[in-house]
């Protein structure tokens, strides 16, 4: 796999400044790039994208007559007393789609009498409308069919329920018919100019435009606002992988502010107690977006992957019944982990499969297995595409539910990757197929079985023609250079400013280069019964030479023994660990140490902006330059702190002044018996001390100071925080733990280390030459 590193520009300071204005708690730097790089570039376009309040949204207007015509026949359905069925689709996008108009036509229509729903069987039916559901819903006397995420190019359903007596609105978000069908109105931000902040929506965001639109033409019916479905636009539109700009994002922002409000109440006074558990149970909290694109997303999908009817997701998404939504959310819980262990076992089938391949002439890989179940197959050949770089359709050829006489279909799904237009793919072999859907990056579809050697010849020509020798081998693009000295709050507050991120702006990766891992195992994951799933996760401390810290990471999927002994380059995102309170990064891939990409010129350029004035009276030297040099005059003891100042030197566009000499080492020893000296005058004056006067006085830095505080308190010392202050204090007439002498000498032992490390690294940066100075900044 090939690893692209983004041109790195470097932002401009009234820009950087922009950015801290209207966030003022993070740096601003690392923020400031990445926003530039995405082509934010002005005043209006950072202010909507960080504050949702001042972004103007859409009005529904804008899909013209059709939303228009879609609320007269919604109006006249409630004036004739019709009973009006919502058709969904088995999708977190169709789910949420469905639970929206659920909940949001349930304000004018009396739900389970003259409001129904109906999603189709995954693994028994397709995407889209069918015409034994039209039966069934005709049978029972309903007029109208409103679709939601699905039905734009079911001609022939369409006009089956016509001559059934039933009208149909469609609201989709998937690829347009070549004509208009014959529907009472089709809303589809196809329809848009794709520069149009509605464009992107997907399935559960059209809905929810049409209930916006019902509720501003009947506003005095509904009793909840209209805002109260924005939890669930949320989750479906960051669940379906959409290009969250525009309208997209706005919807985001706020359905998932209103998602972490609802869950931060007691259980028993959330709008949807499903939704609660679920979080609950994959220990997220709803503020993020990987909450639900990590989290819930994942676990609606795999109801109907793993049972095929998800019908009863609509109920853990709306239902207020406690008890009854803990048991629908366990139920799905062990639906994820069931699909986590199939997605696992056919990935392996897949790859097997792969090795007896020749890729190197193949443009889109077809596989079939009888065994693979249908529903993970999408999951599968998304992860076949990553690694490749080719789209990957994965087909199940199982007929055991057909009589023997039935002619043998295959069904199964199909992943794009490198912009190929995969559907359109798909399409022009559609004399070959038996059914299809889907749009440019993911695809459905079934054959006869005896058409897949035709279809793979006939598919892979039809690519290999219209890329004419382009290369499609898999890429990963890094957005930053970091080190892990640069991991941690700092830097997550300062990326979380992107979000909510996905197709469009997509999730920051971060390349660390010339790092290790320690402390790495593995175990596989248990499901809610406490049986092993066959699906584990890798977790370790990555180090570098940026720090002596070593900080968490996880690795999806992986083992420990697949994570290198030595050295080398990787690239991950970073996050926030909800259940264990901690930051941490997610590994994303790994590669071999690579050689520098800092060219000459670019050590030259950095070298003549530092001033190397160290071990040395610069006194004369200053007198006229103070106001563009900064001088850096403490000695420093990691490579974070330098590139700490060497930031701020450019953001104040000066030059940067290495002041510090080599320091006058006194031996651990003697520092300790200082601190302990300090900590007995301290008592029996008790005086007060600040922590800055305290570093001062013994040439250390907080790390060894905080481990001199625990030694002293196992010496029976308390510290207290007095405001600015710090008092210590050694109890004499109350009770105090008498440690054992072997706990004391370990924690003071700690404290000796600390110090001769933080000795040894200002030995060193006091002597490196400059030329490595400058490598190790950039």
């Amino acid at each position: 796999m090939q690893w692209i590193l983004k041109t790195s520009e470097q932002p401009p300071q009234w820009f950087i400044h922009l950015v801290r204005k209207h966030a003022p708690t993070i740096n601003g730097m690392f923020a400031s790039q990445l926003l530039w790089q995405r082509g934010i570039k002005d005043e209006a376009k950072l202010t909507s994208f960080i504050n949702h309040q001042l972004y103007q949204p859409a009005s529904y207007q804008e899909f013209g007559t059709e939303i228009l015509l879609a609320v007269e026949r919604l109006i006249a359905a409630g004036k004739n007393n019709e009973k009006i069925a919502i058709w969904g689709d088995f999708d977190a996008d169709g789910i949420t789609s469905t639970a929206v108009l659920w909940d949001g036509l349930g304000e004018f229509f009396t739900q389970h009498q003259q409001l129904t729903y109906y999603i189709p069987n995954r693994l028994k039916e397709s995407h889209g409308l069918n015409k034994s559901g039209i039966d069934n819903l005709a049978s029972q006397g309903y007029k109208l069919i409103v679709t939601c995420d699905t039905g734009s190019t079911n001609l022939e359903e369409i006009i089956y329920a016509q001559n059934l007596g039933i009208d149909i609105i469609i609201t989709d978000h998937h690829t347009l018919p070549e004509q208009r069908p014959p529907v009472v109105a089709i809303i589809n931000p196809r329809y848009l100019e794709n520069s149009h902040p509605l464009y992107h929506l997907s399935g559960v965001a059209v809905a929810y435009k049409l209930v916006e639109a019902l509720y501003q033409k009947l506003p005095d019916i509904p009793e909840k606002p209209v805002t109260d479905l924005l939890d669930l636009v949320a989750v479906g539109l960051i669940a379906d992988l959409v290009q969250l700009s525009g309208d997209c994002r706005y919807l985001a922002q706020l359905g998932i502010e209103k998602l972490h409000s609802d869950y931060k109440k007691p259980e028993r006074e959330r709008r949807r107690p499903g939704i609660g558990k679920l979080l609950d149970l994959c220990q997220k909290n709803g503020d993020r977006p990987t909450d639900i694109s990590f989290g819930l997303g994942p676990r609606i999908n795999a109801v109907s992957r793993i049972y095929g009817d998800a019908s009863f997701c609509v109920e853990l998404l709306t239902s207020g019944d406690i008890q009854h939504c803990q048991q629908l959310a366990i139920e799905t819980e062990l639906a994820n982990t069931r699909r986590k262990s199939l997605q696992k076992d056919v990935q392996t089938q897949v790859t097997k499969k792969l090795s007896q391949l020749d890729l190197s002439t193949t443009s889109i890989i077809v596989l079939a297995d009888a065994q693979w179940p249908t529903g993970i197959l999408g999951l599968v050949a998304g992860q076949i595409a990553q690694e490749t770089g080719k789209p990957t359709i994965l087909l199940s050829t199982d007929s055991s539910e057909n009589s023997p006489e039935a002619p043998k279909f295959a069904r199964g799904s199909a992943r794009s990757i490198n912009s190929v237009d995969l559907y359109q793919l798909v399409k022009e072999q559609a004399h070959l197929l038996h059914r299809f859907g889907g749009h440019p990056f993911a695809a459905g579809l079934s054959l006869l079985v005896e058409n897949i050697p035709l279809f793979t010849h006939a598919i892979n020509q039809k690519l290999r023609a219209s890329l004419g020798g382009i290369d499609l081998s898999p890429t990963i693009q890094a957005d930053l250079v970091v080190t892990v000295a640069d991991l941690g709050k700092d830097l997550f507050l300062e990326l979380k400013i992107l979000e909510p991120c996905g197709m469009g702006n997509p999730i920051p990766k971060l390349l660390i280069k010339n790092c290790w891992f320690e402390n790495a195992w593995h175990r596989n994951q248990k499901d809610l019964q406490g049986n092993a799933v066959a699906y584990i996760k890798a977790e370790f401390d990555i180090k570098d030479d940026s720090t002596t810290n070593p900080f968490p990471g996880i690795w999806w999927g992986h083992y420990k023994d697949e994570l290198p002994l030595g050295r080398c380059d990787c690239i991950a995102e970073i996050d926030f660990n909800s259940f264990k309170k901690r930051y941490e990064i997610r590994l994303i891939a790994i590669g071999s140490v690579t050689d520098t990409e800092i060219t000459t010129d670019d050590q030259n350029t950095l070298i003549t902006n530092i001033i190397d004035w160290r071990n040395q009276d610069y006194s004369d030297l200053i007198e006229d330059s103070r106001k563009s040099i900064l001088i850096m005059k403490s000695c420093p003891t990691q490579w974070h702190d330098l590139r700490m100042w060497w930031k701020k030197a450019i953001y104040d566009q000066k030059q940067l002044a290495m002041a510090w000499k080599n320091p006058d080492q006194v031996p651990p020893t003697d520092i300790w018996l200082t601190l302990v000296g300090i900590a007995k005058y301290l008592s029996r004056t008790n005086q007060v001390v600040t922590r800055v006067q305290l570093l001062e006085k013994l040439g250390i830095t907080d790390k060894s100071l905080y481990l001199g505080f625990n030694a002293l308190k196992y010496l029976g010392f308390m510290i207290q925080r007095q405001d600015t202050h710090l008092q210590i204090n050694l109890p004499v007439h109350c009770e105090t733990i008498n440690y054992p002498q072997n706990i004391i000498d370990h924690a003071v032992m700690q404290f000796l280390n600390a110090v001769q490390e933080e000795q040894f690294q200002q030995e060193y940066f006091a002597t490196v030459p400059l030329p490595i100075i400058a490598n190790n900044i950039l």
